[in-house]
């Protein structure tokens, strides 16, 4: 009776084999999602995808990500991605999403401040504040380019109906006023951020018309176009982690509001509400290679977060402005 039992448990036992290989292969692709990743369609918030979270489980790569009406795409692991705004009232208008190498995802906020001050009360502020070579604030990104920026300018128009050899010019002295710490109070200059210009280019700055970073494409462009009614220009910056010390840059996007604001590269008396392109530049320069805004309190240094317009006083820098790049450079 064994001898004959054998056969029939062995032929039983490699039936059940062959089921259980069928469904392997019937499954094979289906990376089942734990229950608080079922994201939704569309733009999430920050509370869609919270800290901690993973994007490799919740395949949230390339999903945009809003906090306060300013969104990234979720970076590929091991990514940091920032966006840093200008605003006609100085108001916070950014944040930081970062995933770590396994894909878990955290978050900095810049500290919001309400939008609602008028560009008048604005400018009585700046009477109040510090003036630029006597004011120390600062505040930085976690970032700097290690080596050399190498950036492009987009092929459509420019701000203030700039040729793109003048284009260049502005944004190369602007750029220029951040890598020699440029300044009216007397530092020398020690920081040792570097930068070149390489071309013109048909690809755009990774941001889109909502002002939010899109995916990046390895080229950092300065180039203009339409990103809401909020920011007057924008800067999304791409980095990675560096043992001991601040992240390294990968690629750092700049785009003007031509839709919505009016530019000038030579402010006149006669400038009721132009953005002087220098000192617009400057300031989004400055997020490039790692300054934060100088905050409420601060109007008159370079990286606050309105240029004011018509005025040219951001084109070159505060003490507080050289004294953080210093702490990067």
């Amino acid at each position: 009776m064994a001898g004959r039992r054998g056969p029939v448990l062995v032929g039983r036992a490699v039936t059940a084999l062959l089921v259980a290989a069928s469904l392997s292969v019937v499954c094979v692709g289906e990376v089942p999602r734990p229950p608080g990743c079922a994201l939704a369609r569309g733009e999430l918030t920050v509370d869609d995808l919270p800290a901690g979270s993973s994007v490799l489980d919740c395949l949230a790569v390339g999903r945009v990500v809003t906090h306060e009406g300013a969104g990234v795409a979720v970076p590929e692991p091991g990514t940091t991605v920032s966006v840093d705004a200008l605003t006609a009232d100085g108001s916070a208008h950014g944040f930081t999403l970062t995933v770590a190498a396994d894909g878990a995802v955290s978050y900095l906020y810049e500290e919001a401040r309400a939008a609602h001050r008028a560009s008048a009360a604005a400018s009585r502020a700046r009477t109040d504040a510090p003036a630029p070579c006597t004011d120390g604030a600062y505040s930085t990104a976690g970032r700097k380019e290690y080596g050399t920026y190498e950036w492009f300018i987009g092929d459509g128009p420019l701000p203030g109906r700039l040729s793109h050899a003048e284009g260049r010019r502005a944004f190369e002295d602007a750029i220029a006023t951040i890598t020699t710490s440029r300044n009216d109070c007397g530092y020398d200059d020690t920081v040792t951020a570097k930068a070149r210009f390489l071309s013109s280019t048909g690809n755009e700055a990774g941001i889109d018309r909502a002002a939010h970073c899109t995916r990046r494409d390895g080229l950092s462009v300065w180039d203009a176009g339409d990103i809401g009614a909020v920011a007057v220009a924008t800067t999304c910056s791409w980095s990675r982690p560096v043992p001991g010390g601040p992240e390294e840059l990968l690629e750092a996007d700049v785009r003007f509001n031509t839709q919505d604001f009016p530019f000038t590269n030579r402010p006149s008396g006669a400038c009721t509400h132009a953005y002087d392109i220098r000192s617009v530049a400057t300031h989004e320069a400055g997020h490039v290679f790692g300054l934060g805004h100088s905050g409420a309190g601060h109007e008159n240094l370079t990286m606050y977060a309105n240029s004011f317009a018509c005025s040219t006083d951001a084109r070159t820098l505060g003490k507080g402005d050289v004294l953080g790049l210093r702490s990067l450079y």
